[in-house]
């Protein structure tokens, strides 16, 4: 499950987002930043999923 969940990041971040942490704050966030630009968005993603 783990690396369908890097991979949904990597590809949709959102998607990888709500994934791992369900719809909320933080995927909204990531949303926002994906639609104003690819990388933030991909970047807060990962951070998001696998810095914590």
């Amino acid at each position: 499950m783990a690396i369908l969940i890097l991979i949904a990041t990597i590809l949709i971040p959102p998607l990888g987002v709500a994934a791992k942490h369900g719809l909320g704050g933080t995927t909204l966030l990531n949303l926002v930043l994906t639609l104003l630009g690819f990388i933030p968005g991909l970047i807060h993603g990962l951070y998001v999923n696998y810095a914590r």
